[in-house]
C-alpha cells in the first residue's frame, strides 16, 4: 500500500506504525514474518494456519461461535477508554459456499463471544453482519469503533473509498474484554482459507 505524504510514523516494538490526521495508531501487525507480541490461539490447530507473503492466513474450518479453530485473540481491555477503532483487511482465497461461511472481528467479554463484524455468506449472498448489507468483493476492510459501551460496524470493499456504516449497538458491561480474528463454518469437502492483512487499533481524537 502507498503511503500517502505528509504521515507521521510511529514504532512499537519492531513495528512501524503509520497515524493519520485525528488518529493514533496504538498497536498494528501486517503478519509480515511472525505474530506480534500480545497474541494468544484459542484451539489453535498450528496445520491450519500460515505467514505467507505479508499475511496471516487461516483455514476455514467447520464449528461455530464457540467451537471455532485457530482464533488469534489479544486483549482488549483498555479500547472502551476514549474512543478507538480496530481495523483489519479480510480476503477470501477462495469464494464462499458454505451456509453462514464467515471471517472478521469478533468481540469477547469474560470468555464468551458477544459482538461481531464479519463478512459472511447467508442464503447464497455475501453481506456484511451486523446490517446485512450487500458485500460481494472478495476484499473487505472491515473497521470495529469502540466507545465505551457503544460500538459501530464499518466497512470498505477492496479497502477503497470511505467507511461505511453498517450498524450500530451496545457491548455488555466491560469484563475482560478480548478481540479476536477469526473465521469459521467453512465447507468440509472443500479447502478455503481468509488472508488477514494489516490489523490495527486505533486511537481517535476527532
Amino acid at each position: 500500500m502507498r503511503t500517502p505524504a505528509g504521515i507521521a510514523f510511529l514504532v512499537l516494538g519492531t513495528a512501524m506504525l503509520t497515524a493519520f490526521a485525528g488518529e493514533t495508531v496504538v498497536f498494528q501487525d501486517r503478519f509480515e514474518a511472525r505474530l506480534a507480541d500480545g497474541w494468544r490461539w484459542l484451539r489453535e490447530d498450528a496445520s491450519d494456519w500460515r505467514m505467507r507473503e505479508g499475511a496471516l492466513e487461516i483455514h476455514v474450518r467447520p464449528g461455530d461461535a464457540h467451537t471455532v479453530r485457530n482464533a488469534l485473540v489479544r486483549s482488549a481491555h483498555d479500547l472502551r477508554q476514549g474512543r478507538h477503532a480496530i481495523e483489519v483487511t479480510v480476503t477470501s482465497l477462495k469464494r464462499p459456499k458454505q451456509q453462514f461461511e464467515q471471517a472478521g472481528i469478533t468481540w469477547y467479554t469474560d470468555g464468551k463471544p458477544v459482538f461481531k463484524l464479519v463478512k459472511e455468506l447467508v442464503d447464497g449472498q455475501l453481506m456484511i453482519i451486523p446490517g446485512r448489507k450487500s458485500m460481494t468483493n472478495d476484499t473487505v476492510q472491515l473497521r470495529l469503533v469502540v466507545s465505551g459501551n457503544a460500538w459501530t460496524a464499518q466497512y470498505r470493499p477492496d479497502g477503497k473509498g470511505e467507511y461505511q456504516t453498517a450498524a450500530t449497538g451496545e457491548l455488555p458491561a466491560p469484563l475482560n474484554d478480548e478481540v479476536s480474528l477469526q473465521c469459521y463454518h467453512g465447507p468440509a469437502d472443500a479447502e478455503h482459507w481468509i488472508r488477514f492483512d494489516d490489523f490495527r487499533i486505533v486511537r481517535l481524537t476527532d
